[in-house]
């Protein structure tokens, strides 16, 4: 039986505690309902026996402080309510026992946003994780030590697993049901739960907003000035010569401050373009293309592939409004 502790660090997000506690009981119910032993000893454990939830609006008793905590096999980590909060709510001795517990051989899982408890233990430095795509950049920026990806549900590296948004942690917590009960218990908890058991991306789920938080006027102005011309033909030395930078300066700059090179800002500005018209107009795929700056078939197939994780049409026959 995996001993399963769900962490509760000061301004944790109790939805995301209750999502992964309901799945594991779940898988348990199905294997006890066909004679079979539990899978999951599942307990909560925080710094003190009340932890203040939602503002102070709620409390939760867990079941074991840090001091007193049982062996614990795996560890999964909560959002936090206000994730990009600067700096986050104080969970030093939490995060001491996280990193013991991970040295010692325990394992690790994040649910959503998580990850940003695990990436201020500094066990997460030097390796890939995955974050919901709202706040990729704000990851980058705040933890450039990790290797941000917000492509994925899920991943693991070297005893952590991570994971996107909400329900990309509910298929954290399939996993570890396929993995440690069944796969046929997975699969049934997937039913039970309405969640789709083949997704394996959230880019389609991911709108561009450009990251604008910084403090260069300069690139701001060139955000603003790629978002506005976007279908007009543009270069890095035409974007350097109107704001009388040099090439190095601009893709530096403006990296720093975005977190993404010019020509990837672009990108994702004219995919963002192209997304709202497939969801909104009946224009041919080709028109959409052209409008949005692109004259290429293959090029902007591959570019809006790359970006939303499936075909124009197929995305367009998902998210049409019409």
């Amino acid at each position: 039986m995996l001993r399963v502790a769900l962490v509760v660090p000061d301004g944790a997000l109790v939805s995301g505690l209750e999502q992964a506690r309901q799945g594991l009981l779940a898988a348990n119910a199905f294997l006890q309902e066909r004679q079979q032993t539990a899978a999951f000893d599942v307990f909560c454990i925080g710094l003190n026996p009340f932890v203040s939830l939602d503002d102070g609006r709620l409390q939760i008793r867990v079941d074991h402080t840090l001091e007193e905590a049982p062996h614990v096999d795996l560890a999964l980590v909560p959002p936090l309510q206000h994730p990009t909060h600067h700096p986050l709510p104080s969970n030093h001795e939490l995060n001491i026992w996280l990193r013991r517990h991970h040295h010692n051989g325990g394992l690790l899982g994040s649910l959503c946003g998580g990850a940003l408890v695990l990436a201020d233990t500094g066990l997460l430095d030097g390796q890939e994780a995955v974050v919901h795509w709202a706040v990729h950049t704000y990851c980058q920026q705040r933890y450039p030590a990790v290797l941000w990806r917000s492509d994925l549900i899920v991943l693991e590296q070297n005893g952590i697993l991570t994971s996107g948004g909400a329900t990309s942690a509910s298929h954290l917590i399939l996993r570890l049901i396929e993995r440690h009960a069944s796969r046929e218990a997975a699969i049934w908890c997937a039913k039970i739960f309405q969640l789709d058991w083949n997704r394996q991306s959230q880019l389609p789920f991911a709108l561009f907003e450009g990251q604008k938080g910084h403090g260069d006027t300069v690139i701001r102005r060139v955000q603003e000035h790629v978002e506005a011309h976007y279908a007009e033909r543009i270069t890095i030395d035409s974007l350097a010569d109107r704001y009388a930078l040099s090439r190095r300066s601009l893709e530096r700059r403006f990296r720093q401050a975005t977190g993404l090179s010019p020509l990837g800002y672009l990108q994702r500005v004219r995919v963002e373009a192209a997304k709202q018209r497939l969801e909104s107009t009946r224009q041919p795929v080709a028109d959409v293309m052209t409008s949005v700056g692109y004259l290429d078939d293959k090029a902007f197939r591959e570019v809006f592939r790359r970006y939303c994780g499936m075909s124009p049409t197929a995305y367009r026959s998902r998210y049409s409004a019409s």
